[in-house]
């Protein structure tokens, strides 16, 4: 008697697996850490790794300052190049509009709304210069 093969659906893909495929993040190691890290929703829930994605499910990821809300429209295991990357998902209408928004908010801020960095000789001077300003008004 010989044992069931066990036939492996091509459409059980792990989350982790498809955000890669989708070349939303560079590796696998990246995407685990960004679902573990709640940076990652599956259908309005937080995302596990190994959760079979399916066709139609929302998957909302945030990479730095950006937020996407994407649907999944097909599913791949093999990562590929971008223009055939992007036929996996399309992004929700709210998503873009958000995005856009906050975008412009960004920008009439001057584009800086916290930095990731030390501030460099320039930066120090604005901020001296923005403190004196500030202060001395007070006086």
């Amino acid at each position: 008697m010989s044992k069931p093969e066990k036939q492996a659906s091509p459409q059980a893909v792990r989350l982790d697996k498809w955000l890669w495929a989708a070349r939303f993040f560079k590796t696998r190691s990246i995407c685990k850490d960004a679902i573990d890290g709640g940076k990652v929703t599956y259908n309005g829930s937080k995302g596990k790794a190994s959760r079979n994605v399916e066709v139609g499910a929302l998957v909302g990821i945030r990479i730095g300052w950006d937020e996407k809300v994407v649907e999944i429209k097909a599913i791949s295991e093999q990562r590929r190049g971008a223009p055939e990357a992007q036929l996996l998902y399309e992004e929700t209408p709210e998503s873009v509009e958000k995005r856009a928004k906050r975008a412009l908010e960004n920008k009439s801020f001057g584009g800086r709304i916290m930095s990731d960095h030390k501030p460099n000789k320039k930066e120090r001077r604005d901020i001296k210069q923005l403190k004196k300003d500030i202060f001395s008004d007070l006086d």
